[in-house]
């Protein structure tokens, strides 16, 4: 199940992070400002001299002509943007292509619960689904991924809610979806955010299924994988 890049695509050099959302990028022997689509932190990617891909962006109304789309980390290419979990995970639900999860009449993104939106929201005659998805780029030592790499209480609070729409009858998920290949295993990050790992504890414990899937990226696709185990402490 793969979901291709599209756009004019080129390579580029990292050269600094300006904020959240901007970033310098040599580009052909021009200094480019460029737009970041993901307000993690990123810091062991976004290293000064690091080779990037960039797409152009022709668009009169945008402050920026580029985005940034993926990062090369020792030859491994990180798919960065953080929009892309949910298309992956929503396509791959709707081909009936993810262990657990069969066929559903409704499949919708952004879905509201109290005062939340979830990400993707099943129903079908057995059950009502709601589901979190996260942008993993982080890997660490002995190919273990985790996430998150700034503290998260917006991604905190979901989790809590996925514990009472479970306990309301839903059925709920978290899918940790590694947009790099290199990784074997996963792991909520206890050093960066301690509540958000006491957060994903306490949802397994309650019954809400925690999933972690690594990604092929190539500079025209990136695809999904395959499950990997996870490590929850």
């Amino acid at each position: 199940m793969n979901i291709e890049i599209r756009g004019n695509l080129l390579e580029g050099i990292f050269l600094k992070r300006v904020n959240r959302f901007i970033a310098h990028i040599l580009v052909d022997g021009q200094m480019e400002v460029v737009h970041v689509a993901n307000t993690g932190r990123m810091r062991e990617l976004l290293l000064e001299g690091a080779k990037v891909i960039v797409r152009k962006v022709d668009n009169p109304n945008r402050k920026t002509n580029y985005d940034l789309v993926m990062v090369y980390k020792n030859e491994i290419l990180v798919l960065i943007d953080s929009r892309m979990p949910n298309i992956l995970l929503e396509k791959a639900l709707r081909e009936e292509r993810i262990e657990y999860f069969g066929k559903y009449d409704y499949i919708k993104r952004e879905v509201n619960y109290r005062k939340s939106r979830f990400d993707i929201g099943l129903s079908n005659r057995m059950e009502n689904v709601l589901i979190e998805c996260k942008c993993v780029t982080l890997v660490k030592e002995n190919s273990l991924a985790t996430f998150p790499d700034a503290p998260t209480e917006r991604g905190r609070k979901h989790i809590y809610e996925l514990i009472e729409a479970k306990d309301e009858g839903y059925r709920a998920a978290v899918f940790f979806i590694i947009q790099r290949e290199d990784a074997k295993n996963f792991t909520p990050n206890r050093d960066m955010d301690p509540d958000f790992a006491d957060a994903v504890k306490l949802a397994y414990e309650a019954g809400v299924e925690i999933y972690a899937y690594v990604c092929k990226v190539s500079p025209r696709e990136i695809r999904l994988k395959g499950k990997i185990p996870i490590v929850i402490n």
